[in-house]
């Protein structure tokens, strides 16, 4: 696939992250898909629970300001924000808001995200939202 085409993958992962759709992030992921993060990593349908957890607690959004791509790989820098609406893990809600910058690297395959490595300043976002560090 072309560096084009990938990116544009990413961007509709982009887009259905941000929605919380679920079903139209799926296809984006080739089948073996590794999906790795703050919170850990796995394949694709144990990650997808994180992700719905986390948009639950802190309605995160994903603004893209630079994306590139050569071959197979995808570079995103994200500016990422969100507020604490629900309770994460059994903490408290704050009403807080956060702004982070965030980035993901993307190996893609056959149009598809193959392998997602996601690098946030964590503890910058739980300190924004007065959320405990552990």
């Amino acid at each position: 696939m072309s560096a084009e085409t990938n990116k544009q993958t990413v961007l509709a992962y982009v887009d259905s992250f941000n929605r919380g759709d679920e079903q139209s992030l799926r296809p984006l992921f080739t089948d073996d898909a590794l999906i790795y993060g703050v919170l850990g990593w796995g394949p694709y349908d144990e990650v997808v629970l994180i992700w719905r957890e986390i948009k639950a607690a802190f309605d995160i959004q994903l603004t893209v300001e630079e994306i590139i791509a050569e071959g197979d790989t995808v570079a995103v820098r994200y500016t990422e924000r969100g507020t604490s609406r629900g309770s994460f893990r059994g903490g408290p809600v704050t009403g807080k808001s956060f702004e982070v910058v965030a980035m993901e690297w993307f190996q893609m395959k056959d149009g598809k995200i193959h392998r997602r490595w996601g690098a946030r300043d964590n503890a910058s976002q739980l300190r924004q939202m007065g959320l405990p560090m552990g």
